[in-house]
């Protein structure tokens, strides 16, 4: 019985990896779609636009299993849900889109994975966590891989850079923000529901939203095919294998297998955009790619319950 055990929890620690690992590559193809619809007139605001609508339309289908935990929503909790949502998929969205137009796909996804080092500092300030010797030197690599990403032949100092690294404080707040609001054990389809459907509410406020669409429907189909990979194959299915990885794997390991997208997104900016890199910027790239890599193992061996969390659990 034991072994019976044994053997099927293995088959579902490989079946979550080789979701995870799936997720990430989904993810890793959001520089290309991005990069095929602003060849094709849109710039990155409007590629922010077609994804977050779009994808909001898909995951209306989660609506009526995710509406009795909805009215239940507190007005504080829904504030949390709020600036996660705009900060961190919308604001994150629109630095990323921009950055990837600016320095390339990926350059950007590098810059996007500084995320976990301003984690470290957010957490620090918003979930009163300390920072330990390792993760403060953890740092200092991915900035100094920052720094290298930016030399090169082609490579400038210029608003891209800017706009990746804000695209990795946004993401890193999207996660910080998301644990200090569900801190109530809320699951995680109803944390991806409202962070997609809130800021596309506020994108539907928008005329320049109505424009986009409308710009889309006068390009060819294959446009549209972007258009909704980049909704469907690099947000929605990605985030459903992640969740549906969650069920069989510790996050902390799960976190270690997203090294693969930043991968796929540089691969696939090679083969397919011919964006090349100098190797000076693939040191730094692979430096960033590490800290990232050594920052989930060794928050797995070394993870801490938040004092705000210790505080709760008091009462």
């Amino acid at each position: 019985m034991a072994h019976t055990d044994s053997a099927t929890s293995a088959r579902q620690s490989w079946i979550g990896t080789i979701q995870i690992i799936t997720a990430a590559v989904c993810w890793g193809t959001l520089g290309i779609f991005s990069t095929y619809l602003n060849q094709n007139g849109f710039s990155g605001w409007q590629t922010t636009i077609l994804r977050i609508v779009t994808a909001a339309l898909i995951i209306l289908v989660m609506l009526p299993k995710l509406w009795p935990q909805l009215i239940k929503l507190r007005p504080k909790q829904w504030l949390g849900l709020a600036l996660q949502s705009l900060i961190g998929v919308l604001g994150m969205s629109v630095c990323y889109f921009f950055a990837v137009i600016y320095v390339g796909a990926g350059p950007a996804v590098a810059l996007l994975y500084t995320a976990p080092v301003f984690s470290l500092l957010f957490s620090a300030f918003l979930l009163n966590e300390s920072i330990t010797r390792q993760s403060a030197l953890l740092a200092l690599m991915a900035v100094f891989g920052v720094g290298l990403t930016m030399l090169g032949e082609q490579a400038q100092v210029n608003w891209g850079i800017a706009l990746g690294l804000l695209s990795g404080i946004c993401y890193s707040l999207y996660g910080v923000l998301g644990k200090r609001a569900m801190h109530d054990a809320h699951p995680a389809p109803l944390v991806f529901f409202t962070s997609i459907i809130i800021s596309a509410g506020i994108l539907l406020l928008l005329p320049e939203t109505y424009k986009t669409y409308g710009q889309l429907l006068t390009l060819p189909l294959s446009t549209w095919g972007y258009a909704l990979g980049l909704s469907l194959i690099g947000t929605v299915v990605p985030f459903a294998l992640y969740m549906k990885a969650l069920e069989k794997l510790p996050a902390t390991r799960a976190s270690v297998f997203t090294i693969f997208e930043p991968l796929t997104a540089i691969a696939l900016a090679t083969l397919l955009l011919h964006q090349s890199l100098s190797w000076i910027q693939y040191v730094g790239v692979i430096l960033i790619l590490l800290a990232a890599l050594f920052n989930a193992v060794l928050n797995g061996t070394t993870t801490r319950v938040p004092r705000w969390l210790k505080r709760r659990q008091r009462i």
